[in-house]
């Protein structure tokens, strides 16, 4: 299974997510829209519709994603491999992720800040015309920080402990948390079920982070116990119980200051602070973040291929 693993790595690291290429994602989005309209019809009670959403289409996710790898798989040990291995790839958005951030960057760059407010603007749920240079420097480094998790690490770790089924489960919570976990009146107890379950599937790699990310940030030339120090120091402030963890552990990594003013559908939102503003957020800051973000990434999937060699886990497809 490991060997699945480290193929959709590296297609990703490659390929990253070719428009082209018929994303489940997109089959998954479409599927939470329909039964959305049916469950709203046919369920009153929408705390318990939202359930039966979840349970529709992680559920779905994981057997239909099951089935295909099967069946590929008696088919032909290779087919089953490369099936396995491209629907891992799906899954992860290292490359996405960097290329996004580095959209921002190269804007900043070249002095475009309209260009790149409208290119965070992708990648972040905030309002994004009006900040400023630093403003954009520290949503951009956020979004790496916590998308580490959500985006990668995640993926990862179930990847190891279930293949591509529960890889592909996984997927399907975080796009589920991203379609119906609003805190709105729409999505307040219908997406509850969906917000409440994405909290959970990140809890155990939001935590490896807070491990592994220090180490990253080691070896990309920076220090290892401001990371780990403001990691513990700060981790708590954020109001996800999980994206603080990167984040704290990010703004450690590169000595500087996170959270601050922001703006949802034009009403303020004032975060606390994370991490000390010992360097400035400089666009020099981006780059650094991305580093960290692909060497944690390769450590995770060093780990995993390690545990895995030791401890046989129990999923195998």
């Amino acid at each position: 299974m490991s060997v699945q693993v480290i193929f959709g790595f590296v297609l990703d690291m490659i390929l990253g997510d070719p428009r082209w290429f018929p994303h489940p994602v997109k089959l998954m989005g479409k599927a939470v829209s329909w039964l959305e309209r049916i469950l709203r019809v046919l369920v009153p009670w929408e705390r318990m519709a939202g359930i039966l959403l979840v349970v529709m289409v992680v559920g779905g996710s994981f057997f239909v994603t099951g089935v295909i790898v099967t069946e590929a798989h008696n088919l032909n040990g290779l087919l089953g491999l490369v099936v396995a291995s491209a629907l891992i790839w799906t899954t992860l958005a290292i490359k996405d992720l960097a290329s996004h951030a580095k959209r921002v960057l190269f804007a900043l760059q070249g002095g475009d800040l309209t260009r790149a407010r409208k290119n965070l603007a992708l990648i972040v749920g905030r309002d994004t015309d009006n900040l400023d240079e630093d403003e954009v420097v520290r949503a951009c480094v956020e979004t790496v920080a916590e998308n580490t998790v959500d985006g990668i690490l995640s993926p990862l770790f179930f990847a190891f402990l279930g293949g591509a089924p529960l890889a592909m489960a996984f997927k399907a919570i975080s796009t589920l948390d991203s379609m119906v976990g609003h805190k709105t009146e729409r999505y307040m107890r219908f997406g509850w079920a969906a917000a409440r379950l994405d909290d959970l599937a990140n809890w155990v790699p939001a935590r490896i982070s807070g491990v592994l990310m220090p180490l990253a940030s080691l070896l990309c030339d920076h220090h290892f116990m401001p990371a780990w120090r403001i990691m513990w120091r700060d981790h708590g402030k954020h109001d996800s119980p999980n994206a603080g963890i990167p984040e704290a552990a990010m703004a450690g990594a590169l000595r500087v200051q996170l959270g601050g003013l922001s703006h949802y559908g034009g009403e303020p939102h004032e975060k606390p602070t994370i991490g000390d503003p010992v360097r400035q957020l400089t666009l020099d800051r981006i780059g650094e973040a991305i580093k960290i973000m692909y060497v944690t990434s390769a450590i995770v999937l060093f780990v995993g291929f390690l545990i895995t060699l030791v401890l046989p886990l129990p999923l195998s497809f």
